[in-house]
């Protein structure tokens, strides 16, 4: 399989790291993609140009990084980061879902970032920061708890990756004056996938689903 990434995409990430998760290394080629470039040769590839995009064994192309993650989480049969839905708890589903507006909402303040300092919207970025900001205290008040406690599935993920997003983009570390956010992330970045997919600095924005 070949999954087509940008290495500063959070979404990206996501899925870069479920194969190692899953200990997919051996199946499922990593290649990095040029995106928001005209006439870019992955475009033949995945006309929507984002990223991550996997290729199955079949040949037949998916998008998006829920999607993605779920698939090789389910590969083996044995999925650990996704529940099937006849045995859902919906507590794990509202937990990726306020992880993934944090991570969403981070995405659009770094895409706005990227413009040239005279097109940025600053009432995108005032909107945006204070998004994160209202979802961080969410979170510290939360990561105490036993489902931020628990063996990570992916809203675990998910944050994770947010929190990280936010430092390495210059828009600041979201744990700053959250004490339990900041043990409950420390001990994630400890994952051997978080680290060995950490992010470069950045370059671009890269932040495609």
């Amino acid at each position: 399989m070949k999954l087509y990434v940008t290495f500063t995409s959070p979404y990206a990430r996501l899925a870069r790291i479920m194969v190692v998760e899953k200990d997919l290394q051996e199946r499922v080629e990593v290649i990095g993609a040029q995106t928001r470039t005209a006439s870019s040769p992955y475009y033949a590839i995945n006309p929507s140009g984002r990223v991550p995009y996997l290729i199955d064994n079949a040949g037949v192309g998916m998008e998006d990084s829920q999607l993605i993650c779920a698939y090789l989480d389910s590969l083996d049969g044995k999925p650990r980061f996704h529940r099937p839905s006849s045995e859902r708890d919906w507590t794990y589903g509202r937990l990726e879902a306020k992880a993934r507006s944090l991570c969403d909402g981070l995405a659009v303040w770094a895409r706005e970032m990227s413009r040239p300092e005279s097109e940025r919207s600053s009432t995108v970025l005032a909107h945006e920061a204070a998004r994160a900001q209202r979802l961080a205290n969410l979170f510290e008040s939360e990561a105490g708890t036993t489902l931020l406690q628990e063996t990570p599935v992916m809203g675990h993920l998910v944050l994770a990756v947010a929190l990280e997003f936010a430092r390495d983009r210059g828009f600041g570390d979201l744990t700053d004056g959250r004490p339990q956010l900041s043990a409950w992330f420390a001990r994630m970045r400890e994952l051997p996938s978080l680290r060995v997919t950490a992010p470069p600095a950045a370059r671009g924005s890269g932040v495609r689903r």
